[in-house]
């Protein structure tokens, strides 16, 4: 019954090494031994004790929901097919689950709960059955939060189940930095992962672009021309970060265009201007330690770590158009990786390592393709007629957030890796919206 995700990735067609013929069009699947994506979920509305509990339940019980159909692995059975009441019980001395009449209904799953709201906050305990099995998944596990924070309890509980069946935490809990100018100037804004709750994290009133999250998830760097109107790195933050210009003095003050953390936060590869050219260096987080990476006359841009910090990805034009790069962390042993296509830019390391994303040029429009950092495999993940651009992982390496021009002006998109590129969900709807960033689980 349990899925495991490991089984993830796989090329379905007998890949034999080397790169995938544009034409092969092969498919990218999440394999699944039942012959279909999703699980059926029973969710029966969380027992409350009145007042203000009673808004609080209805908030955690739709986000549940949602965050479980986020997950793309789940669909929640309506109510109205139950066996059993559409309300759960109080854990505590609740009668065993009478796991026949939910299977009945065909649900592998059931989830039941309480929830209690005060001026203290939100309180919401839940317990998960594997119905087929009749077995206790989760036995009484706790979310609390402020009063405002009820949707983000549900969510929380959506991804605790994801992983509860499949092995790897869900990601409705998640959030997305992105550009838009919905208030005038390109602002950095942030939102939930399916694009609810969209909020300005930057009034600058300058040109912003190419935010990136700390590891922890409290603070996002960014380029802004606030400075003088020349490109320098900026922090958001939430939390004990201090916000504001990092790296002001660095070798001189020279204009730096981008910045991204390395997964432990202490480092990062930044895209600076050096000897007349865009190079790539890296420097610690409080300004020491600089080194140089490349050294081309060329551009040498869009560093993308790997998951355990010890390569980097990068685009370089140094034969004479953009092209995909692999180097060492120390800038050594510097490899092309992309040779398919004639203008490839924007690689993004999945969290699980197995593959980096990039934009490629096909006709007059880019499409998003997924190559192993090997070079072994090279497939088209995401076509359209429009183009879409500037991958971005989810922290469980399932899904994709990316930038498409498919309604006529830029929107945040998403997208299970494996899926349709028509299924792709469009997750903003206000103004252009650009450079999406998909952060790091909540701590």
């Amino acid at each position: 019954m349990t899925r495991t995700l490991a089984a993830l990735v796989l090329v379905a067609l007998g890949l034999a090494a080397g790169a995938a013929r544009a034409g092969d069009r092969p498919e990218i699947q999440i394999t699944d031994p039942r012959g279909d994506k999703t699980y059926r979920a029973a969710i029966q509305r969380f027992a409350t004790k009145g007042g203000r509990s009673e808004q609080a339940g209805a908030a955690v019980h739709e986000a549940l929901q949602k965050g479980l159909e986020f997950s793309g692995l789940f669909s929640v059975l309506n109510e109205r097919a139950f066996l059993e009441g559409a309300k759960s019980p109080f854990l505590d001395g609740a009668p065993p689950v009478n796991c026949p009449n939910w299977r009945q209904i065909d649900a592998d799953a059931l989830v039941q709960g309480e929830v209690e709201a005060s001026g203290e906050g939100v309180r919401a305990t839940f317990r998960l059955h594997d119905v087929a099995r009749c077995q206790a998944l989760v036995r009484g596990k706790r979310f609390t939060g402020r009063n405002d924070d009820a949707r983000r309890v549900g969510k929380a509980i959506a991804d605790e189940i994801v992983e509860a069946f499949t092995g790897v935490r869900g990601v409705a809990d998640t959030e997305i930095a992105f550009v838009s100018n919905r208030g005038g100037s390109k602002e950095i804004f942030v939102m939930d992962a399916d694009g609810a709750n969209a909020r300005a994290a930057t009034k600058n009133r300058s040109l912003s672009s190419f935010p990136d999250w700390d590891p922890t998830g409290n603070s996002v760097v960014y380029t802004s021309y606030r400075h003088r109107n020349r490109p320098s790195l900026f922090l958001v933050a939430r939390g004990p970060s201090s916000p504001g210009r990092i790296l002001a003095g660095l070798n001189g003050g020279r204009p730096i265009y981008r910045g991204v953390f390395d997964p432990k936060g202490s480092r990062l590869a930044i895209v600076m201007s050096s000897e007349g050219n865009t190079e790539i260096f890296t420097v610690e987080r409080g300004g020491g330690g600089i080194r140089r990476l490349t050294r081309n006359r060329s551009i040498d841009v869009s560093p993308s770590w790997s998951p355990d910090g010890s390569k980097l990805a990068f685009v370089s034009d140094r034969t004479g158009a953009p092209q995909v790069y692999v180097m060492n962390a120390d800038g050594s042993s510097q490899r092309r990786l992309t040779f398919q296509g004639g203008y490839n830019t924007a690689p993004a390391w999945s969290p699980d390592g197995r593959w980096i994303a990039y934009e490629m040029q096909v006709g007059g429009q880019f499409d998003l393709w997924l190559i192993d950092p090997e070079g072994q495999t090279n497939v088209p993940l995401v076509t359209h007629a429009r183009s879409d651009e500037h991958p971005t992982w989810s922290p469980d390496s399932r899904k994709l957030a990316f930038q498409s021009t498919r309604r006529g002006r830029p929107d945040i998109y998403v997208i299970d890796v494996g899926s349709r590129s028509e299924d792709a969900l469009r997750i903003t709807n206000a103004g252009d919206n650009t450079n999406p960033a998909w952060g790091p689980y909540r701590r």
